[in-house]
């Protein structure tokens, strides 16, 4: 069903909101990514530096929290590519 309304609302754009959107989320996953990449090197840093190699498990799954991002910009990629295909 939360599948179903996210068709309906990125069916209800134009071509070229669906552009906009496509690139305001690519930016955000970018800016995230970087922060991410940031933060794990930092934590990698303090998790040598103190032994503590319990924090290594933090590192792959800060980045799960990228999932819904890339997810979303599938479906927006999905729906261009329809609406390419049947122009």
């Amino acid at each position: 069903m939360k599948e179903e309304n996210t068709k309906n609302k990125l069916s209800g754009l134009s071509v070229e909101e669906l552009e906009k959107e496509k690139s305001k989320i690519k930016g955000v996953a970018i800016g995230l990514g970087i922060v991410m990449v940031s933060a794990a090197v930092i934590l990698l840093f303090l998790m040598a530096k103190s032994g503590k190699f319990g924090l290594a498990a933090i590192i792959p799954a800060m980045f799960l929290t990228l999932m819904p991002i890339l997810i979303r910009m599938s479906q927006v990629e999905t729906e261009l590519k329809s609406r390419k295909n049947n122009s």
